[in-house]
């Protein structure tokens, strides 16, 4: 089996048709017919229909386009691999190798049970809700278990823990546990490892609700560890700490969007991003991130996501009543949208075709917003709005135009992503918690008692399948050569095709 430069597997046949590669100083440039378009994923209208990139290859010049002898050899990698041109995706982060919900991987099953089509049930230590981390033959979760903060490395090969290795110590206080007003009281769904870990291949990043931030190697060999409250303050933040950091070329970014823990007269603690050097853990920049939000309304609990336009990418953050985005190299603010009133935020922004979507909120409008326009004025950039159903915790997902998103009591709807128009609206039922992901054609809708609907990504309803497990899901899945993997209380579930 071919592999490139990063250890990905080249195999199978699917949707490309060609390749243009180019390497130039410090940057190589990849495109490929095939769906969804790189103007869907990246959110920026591409100069040409027929210049795309899959998912995969989007997510690696992304992270290493200004690595210059990297993305050289990436280029002639990609040119060897001419004749078998199908790539086996990697889910390197929360909600994939976008941060958006997209894999481009086919031939993923749409029916299982427990004892139908599971290749491996691998138990885990004790419940968390952070997505794993996949890359090549190595699947990372991590667990809190006892007051032990730990990273686990599963062998994909043998579906065997590899590693298992502390990284630090801390408790998840509950809020009928009492104590001060002005400490974190975790959400019973939810504990310190919440936040998921990220991989580009060669370092593993992790963050705990304690705010311990490391990198590992494959081998577990520890790169650097520090302490964000340590540093920059502690937390204050009512339900606990859940950002998700991201890796940005040789930056990891982290979010902390808190209040004062207190009264609305109070002055609220400083909100803020930061980026590390992934290989140091050096500072790199500090931007502190003050909106006009109060008390509770400041909290966020949501991971950022990079969006790619004609004069830089940019790091687009929803939170504290206010969607904005920054300079990802220098901390930079480069446009924001404030007065999105509407309570402490748990849905993550999402992208596509230009436009960022972003959920006001509990249960808010979820508004399509052009920022290009927002120096004509908010009602310019403001595309539209939509208010029925949206969800509080699930990420919408966005594709060929069509956005899908589940409420969190278990109704989904499908909207025209450039109007807002509805195209229909059904009750799935259950709780949700997880983030709905595409693939295949299909939306994969997974609720909290593991049951999971698979329906048409299309603008006419079509259900193809109902599927349960034995476990209890507030993970979203994860989908990686071939393979839907879905965290569960008790164990991770691998699901192929596979009989």
């Amino acid at each position: 089996m071919t592999k490139d430069l990063y250890g990905t597997h080249l195999q199978g046949e699917k949707q490309a048709k060609w390749i243009q590669v180019s390497a130039t100083a410090g940057f190589a440039s990849s495109y490929c017919k095939t769906t969804p378009s790189i103007s869907s994923i990246m959110g920026v209208h591409s100069q040409s229909d027929s210049l795309q990139l899959p998912l995969e290859w989007s997510l690696m010049l992304t992270s290493f386009k200004h690595r210059t002898h990297q993305a050289s050899v990436l280029a002639i990698c990609l040119i060897v691999g001419l004749a078998t041109p199908s790539l086996a995706e990697n889910w390197p982060q929360w909600r994939g190798p976008t941060g958006l919900s997209l894999s481009s991987e086919t031939n993923l099953p749409i029916e299982w049970s427990e004892s139908n089509h599971i290749t491996a049930k691998i138990p885990l230590p004790i419940s968390g809700s952070s997505t794993p981390a996949v890359w090549n033959d190595s699947i990372f979760v991590t667990v809190e278990d006892e007051g032990i903060l730990q990273l686990i490395k599963i062998d994909r090969a043998t579906n065997d823990i590899a590693w298992s290795l502390k990284v630090g110590e801390g408790t998840a206080n509950r809020k009928q546990e009492g104590g001060s007003s002005r400490s974190p009281k975790y959400h019973n769904l939810h504990n310190m490892a919440s936040p998921s870990p990220i991989t580009d291949g060669e370092i593993v990043v992790v963050h705990f609700g304690n705010g311990d931030l490391a990198a590992y190697d494959f081998e577990g060999e520890q790169l650097w560890k520090l302490n964000l409250p340590e540093d920059y303050g502690n937390y204050s933040i009512w339900w606990g700490h859940a950002n998700s950091p991201i890796l940005y070329e040789d930056l990891v970014i982290s979010v902390c969007i808190q209040d004062s823990l207190a009264d609305i007269q109070d002055e609220p603690v400083e909100s803020y991003i930061v980026a590390h050097d992934r290989l140091t853990g050096k500072e790199v920049w500090y931007t502190p991130r003050m909106t006009e939000a109060n008390a509770e309304e400041c909290d966020a609990y949501t991971t950022p996501i990079i969006r790619s336009t004609p004069s830089g990418d940019q790091l687009v953050v929803m939170g504290g009543n206010q969607l904005d985005a920054y300079d990802p190299h220098t901390g930079e603010q480069k446009w924001k949208l404030p007065g999105l009133v509407g309570g402490r935020t748990i849905t993550g922004p999402t992208l596509a075709d230009g436009l960022v979507y972003a959920t006001v909120g509990m249960r808010g409008e979820i508004k399509a917003v052009r920022p290009e326009k927002l120096d004509e004025g908010i009602d310019a950039a403001v595309v539209w709005s939509y208010r029925n159903n949206t969800p509080d915790t699930c990420c919408p997902v966005v594709i060929d135009k069509l956005l899908f998103m589940v409420s969190d009591n278990g109704i989904a709807s499908c909207l025209n992503s450039q109007t807002g128009e509805l195209h229909w609206r059904e009750r799935l039922g259950g709780d949700f918690k997880a983030s709905p992901v595409y693939a295949d054609g299909h939306i994969y809708f997974l609720n909290k008692a593991g049951e999971c609907t698979v329906v048409d990504a299309a603008a006419e309803f079509r259900k193809i399948s109902v599927n349960q497990l034995d476990d209890e899901f507030i993970a979203s899945p994860a989908i990686s050569d071939g393979q839907i993997l879905v965290r569960g209380k008790q164990a991770l579930y691998v699901i192929e095709s596979k009989p």
